[in-house]
């Protein structure tokens, strides 16, 4: 090499390394500067706009020689813009995280309309919550119907075979599996009724026959129980069928009838433990449609009020009213705020904010004859 090309080279590493050093007190600057509020940007344009114009001048002077020379001022600037842009993004999506593990309502919310994309820049932890969040919403909810066992029933003038239905949820663990028992002759009317509403969805089914002799037999009832088991399967994968007001009676109305029974009767604690276990039910049928639940939930109100258990009644009636939100007109809103407004007083909770909703759906409504939360509960499932 020449000595010309090296005092050069010396000279250009030798501005290159003051340039450096600008950098460096730039930077220092900047950092005492900001909490003044100073501007610092001019003052890093400026030794920006110097450093690219000395590599303008070193390429036009190097690329004769061929010397390829990299502007290591500009890649120092970008890299470490975008190390702080990378930083400052991470710690909003860290305070975003906070907030949503704070306000676990809120982040489902705003989850369902903006949930975050998998490529911004999310932390490890923050991707496999996103990851573990999006395959809960993508699990679909099922129910499973198995029919382990049966009972045969003898009484004076008749004999029958009781079908031991378990309902189980999937797509999450279901603690409360519910047990029904239903004979032949409920599967027959069930078949009939769907039939009048739905003969093109089930036409092709084909439901067991009716037998004058051998229906006790240990053959016959595995082969309705298995048949039994596909027909419920078959009927839930039909989402008309499984919404429609036939199926549900079949599962859950047997044991409303009786429920409710109990408590016109007084039994409140016999109606109370049939209730429990049949609304959890309900609750899986009509997730489309969560205010179906809502006599059901009130009837429990009802049922712990009288046995004086008003904490438990309270929250039975949370839960009402959280599914009455946007049925103000609701027949059971009303009476299901008087009586919670009670319950709230009784037990030094704040009752303001519901009397005045109901002022405000009183106002709204004419003046007719309220039932009382209690008179309309004993109301429901009469035969």
């Amino acid at each position: 090499m020449r000595k010309s090309d090296l005092s050069k080279t010396s000279s250009f590493l030798f501005v290159k390394i003051k340039n450096l050093s600008l950098q460096v007190q730039t930077c220092f600057l900047c950092f005492e500067n900001k909490k003044q509020g100073s501007h610092c940007n001019l003052i890093t344009l400026e030794n920006s706009s110097e450093a690219q114009s000395f590599a303008m001048d070193r390429d036009q002077h190097h690329t004769a020689e061929g010397d390829q020379w990299e502007p290591v001022t500009d890649i120092t600037t970008c890299s470490a813009a975008t190390q702080s842009d990378e930083e400052q993004n991470e710690t909003e999506a860290e305070i975003s995280f906070q907030v949503n593990n704070e306000n676990p309502e809120t982040a489902a919310l705003s989850d369902t309309s903006n949930s975050p994309s998998p490529s911004s820049s999310m932390t490890t932890k923050q991707l496999q919550d996103y990851w573990r969040n999006e395959k809960r919403r993508c699990r679909q909810v099922k129910l499973l119907f198995e029919i382990p066992s049966t009972r045969i029933v003898e009484q004076y003038l008749s004999k029958y075979v009781l079908y031991k239905i378990i309902i189980i949820q999937t797509g999450s663990f279901d603690g409360n599996r519910s047990v029904i028992e239903r004979r032949y002759s409920d599967f027959e009317k069930l078949h009939k009724n769907l039939l009048k509403d739905f003969n093109e969805e089930i036409e092709d089914v084909t439901f067991p026959k009716k037998c004058l002799t051998g229906n006790f037999t240990e053959e016959m009832i595995n082969e309705r129980k298995l048949a039994f088991r596909d027909y419920l399967g078959f009927l839930y994968s039909l989402k008309c069928v499984r919404r429609s007001k036939e199926f549900i009676d079949f599962l859950i109305r047997p044991e409303m009838e009786e429920a409710y029974g109990c408590l016109r009767g007084g039994q409140y604690t016999k109606a109370l433990e049939i209730l429990v276990q049949v609304s959890a039910l309900q609750e899986k049928l009509t997730r489309q449609s969560p205010v179906l639940v809502v006599p059901t939930l009130c009837a429990l109100v009802v049922c712990h009020k009288d046995l004086e258990n008003p904490a438990s009644a309270y929250e039975y009636g949370e839960k009402a009213l959280l599914r009455l939100q946007m049925h103000g007109g609701h027949r059971y809103y009303v009476p299901l705020l008087e009586t919670m407004i009670t319950l709230a007083y009784e037990l030094g909770k704040d009752f303001l904010s519901l009397q005045e909703k109901l002022e405000e759906s009183k106002a709204k409504r004419d003046q007719i004859k309220v039932f009382t939360l209690k008179e309309l509960a004993v109301r429901e499932y009469i035969q």
